[in-house]
């Protein structure tokens, strides 16, 4: 079945950085946009970032651009998201998700049926 299993969160200091990983399972990785999305206590879910079904497109949030870099490894199954120059915003939980087939980027969320459990990333000094 299809499964989406995020790791590599944990507690950085604010500059430091951090590889979150998106492990893809009962799929073709490459026929689905994968997107990135967290949420912070208190607040909506925000658009972090996504890698399109084709050509490789991407794109990034507004607060994340130039810092964060999404990378599609096929022959891994799993989508990264190295996260540079973390800063204490970028405090939340962060969840991949899949889109619809052939989707491209941005993923909007109510088309997305598969998300992953989450992953915790803390900046803190």
């Amino acid at each position: 079945q299809v499964q989406l299993v995020e790791s590599g969160g944990g507690l950085v200091q604010p500059g430091g950085s951090l590889r979150l990983s998106c492990a893809a399972s009962g799929f073709t990785l490459n026929a689905y946009a994968i997107g990135w999305f967290r949420q912070a206590p208190g607040k909506e879910r925000e658009a972090v970032s996504c890698v399109g079904s084709r050509w490789n497109f991407t794109t990034y949030g507004a607060s994340v651009k130039g810092r964060f870099t999404i990378v599609r490894d096929i022959a891994k199954k799993t989508v990264y998201l190295q996260m540079d120059s973390l800063r204490f915003e970028d405090t939340a939980v962060y969840y991949c998700a899949r889109g619809p087939h052939g989707s491209l980027c941005p993923i909007v969320p109510k088309t997305v049926n598969y998300w992953g459990q989450g992953t915790q990333v803390t900046v803190s000094s």
